[in-house]
C-alpha cells in the first residue's frame, strides 16, 4: 500500500542518515525550487547530487544541513524528525554534520590550523587532545607546511582543501559538500 508523502514523518530507522518525505522548498522569487522530494540516505552510503545550475542542489543541501526549513514536508536526520525538535535541539543535529561550503567560509583571522580545528574547539575539546589529529589531517590534504598561514594567502585549491579538512575533523555522521572539488587542482 503506498504511503502518502504528506503524512507526518515517523522516526526513521537508525540505519538511515536522512529521510525527506514530500519536501517542498522555494524562495520568494522562485517558489518551486524543490517539489515533493522523497529521499532516503542509508547510513554509510555515498551519493552524488548532479544537475544544472539552478536545479536546487544547494537548496537541498541547505535543507539537510538545517540552515533552511522546507515550505512543506518532513525531514528526519539520524532517526529523529527534525521539525519535532525545538530550536535548542538543532545545534546537536548540526554537530553531527560536516559542511563544505561552495564559498569555503573560512575565517580570515584564524590560521590554517585553527580553521581546521574549529569544529573540535566549538565542541569544547582542548587543543592538546586534538592537535595531532589536526596536523595529520592537514598533512593528508597537502597543507602540512601551511599550518600558520591565513586563508587569504592560500590559493583557491588550498582554501578548498582546508574547508574539506575542517568538515571532516569532528568525524561527522553526514558530510554535505557543495561543489567540494571546484577549485582543487
Amino acid at each position: 500500500m503506498p504511503v502518502s508523502p504528506r503524512r507526518a514523518a515517523e522516526p526513521a530507522p537508525a540505519s538511515e542518515t536522512a529521510r525527506l518525505i514530500g519536501v517542498d522548498f522555494g524562495y520568494a522569487d522562485a517558489p518551486g525550487v524543490l517539489r515533493d522530494v522523497n529521499l532516503v540516505l542509508p547510513s554509510g552510503s555515498f551519493h552524488f547530487l548532479t544537475g544544472p545550475s539552478g536545479a536546487g542542489k544547494s537548496s537541498l543541501l541547505r535543507l539537510l544541513s538545517l540552515s533552511m526549513r522546507p515550505t512543506a514536508g518532513q525531514i528526519a536526520l539520524f532517526g529523529q524528525p527534525v521539525d519535532a525538535a525545538d530550536r535548542r535541539a538543532r545545534p546537536a543535529f548540526r554537530r553531527r554534520i560536516g559542511l563544505v561550503f561552495q564559498d569555503f567560509r573560512l575565517l580570515d583571522h584564524l590560521d590554517v590550523f585553527d580553521n581546521a580545528a574549529l569544529p573540535l574547539r566549538l565542541a569544547g575539546q582542548k587543543r592538546a587532545a586534538y592537535a595531532d589529529d589536526v596536523i595529520e589531517m592537514l598533512r593528508w590534504v597537502g597543507l602540512g607546511d601551511r599550518l600558520s598561514a591565513r586563508p587569504p594567502s592560500l590559493s583557491g585549491g588550498e582554501q578548498q582543501r582546508l574547508a574539506i579538512a575542517r568538515a571532516v575533523m569532528a568525524r561527522p555522521e553526514l558530510i554535505l559538500p557543495d561543489e567540494p572539488t571546484g577549485s582543487v587542482h
